[in-house]
C-alpha cells in the first residue's frame, strides 16, 4: 500500500493551517479582510485523511489566485475570492446548493478582524421560497429527466451495464432536490444520501432506491429498473404537490 496520503492528527493540521494564515498575512496584509476554514476540520468531524480546505476573502479590486496542492503530508485547498464575490455567491441558489452551502455556513474563523466571516454564514439561510423553487424546476429538466430517458434507452436497447450508474445518478440528483425542498445542506458529501433519508419531505420510491446505492447492491437489474420507475413517479407527485410545474404548455419562444 502506498503510503500516501498520509494520517495527520487535528493538532498537525491546525498547525499547518495556522503557518498558511501567516504566510498570506506577511505577503498580501491589509488586502486579505479574512481567512475562514471549512469542510469537516471546520465542523469537527475531520479524519486522519481529511484534507485542508481554506478561503481567503480579499478587498474588492484585490485578485488573488488560488491554490490546490499537495505539501506532505498534508492535501490543502486554498480558495481566493473578492468580498463583494463571496457574498453574492454566498446569497445564491443553485441545484447544488444542499452540498456547497456549508462551506459558508460552516465557515470558522482563522482571522477575521471585521467580523466579515459571521455575515457570510448567514447568506446561504436567506434564499427565499421562489428561489429554491425555480432552481428545483430548472433542474429536474437539466438532470433528473435526461437521466431517466437515458435509463429507459438503454433498457430498451439491452444495455443493462448503465443500470447501476444511472441509478447511482438518478438518486444523487435526487438528494441535491431533497436538499433543497427541505432548505437544508448536508454536512458532508460522503453522508449525503445517508441525511437525505432523515428530512421530512422526500419523494416516494425514493428510500428503498437510496438504501440500495448506499450498500452498492444494484445487481438485481429488474429490480433496479423498476425501483427507478418507482422514484420518477414519485418525483413528479411531489412536484405536483410543491405546485413545481417544469413542462412547459408551449414554445418559450
Amino acid at each position: 500500500m502506498l503510503p500516501y496520503p498520509t494520517a495527520t492528527t487535528r493538532e498537525e493540521k491546525m498547525n499547518i493551517i495556522h503557518q498558511i494564515k501567516d504566510r498570506l498575512l506577511q505577503l498580501h496584509g491589509d488586502d486579505i479582510l479574512a481567512i475562514g476554514l471549512y469542510g469537516s476540520i471546520a465542523q469537527g468531524i475531520d479524519g486522519p485523511y481529511s484534507d485542508i480546505e481554506l478561503q481567503v476573502v480579499t478587498r474588492d479590486g484585490v485578485s488573488l489566485p488560488g491554490h490546490e496542492f499537495i505539501y506532505p503530508p498534508f492535501k490543502i485547498e486554498i480558495g481566493m475570492e473578492q468580498q463583494r464575490d463571496i457574498l453574492k455567491s454566498a446569497a445564491s441558489v443553485d441545484d447544488s446548493w444542499a452540498i456547497t452551502a456549508g462551506a459558508y455556513v460552516h465557515l470558522q474563523e482563522i482571522y477575521d478582524p471585521a467580523n466579515l466571516l459571521a455575515e457570510i454564514r448567514k447568506l446561504p439561510l436567506q434564499v427565499s421560497d421562489e428561489a429554491i423553487k425555480e432552481t428545483m424546476r430548472g433542474f429536474m429538466i437539466w438532470e433528473p429527466y435526461e437521466t431517466m430517458g437515458k435509463i429507459r434507452n438503454n433498457v430498451q436497447s439491452g444495455n443493462l451495464g448503465y443500470l447501476p450508474l444511472g441509478a447511482k445518478d438518478l438518486t444523487w440528483q435526487t438528494a441535491k432536490l431533497i436538499g433543497l425542498a427541505n432548505r437544508t445542506f448536508y454536512n458532508t458529501r460522503a453522508k449525503t444520501l445517508e441525511e437525505s433519508l432523515s428530512l421530512k419531505s422526500r419523494p416516494s420510491g425514493y428510500d428503498e432506491l437510496a438504501q440500495l446505492v448506499m450498500r452498492g447492491q444494484l445487481l438485481q437489474i429488474d429490480h433496479v429498473y423498476e425501483l427507478c420507475e418507482q422514484l420518477w413517479t414519485g418525483l413528479n407527485a411531489w412536484y405536483e404537490k410543491m405546485n413545481i410545474e417544469y413542462k412547459s404548455k408551449e414554445l418559450p419562444f
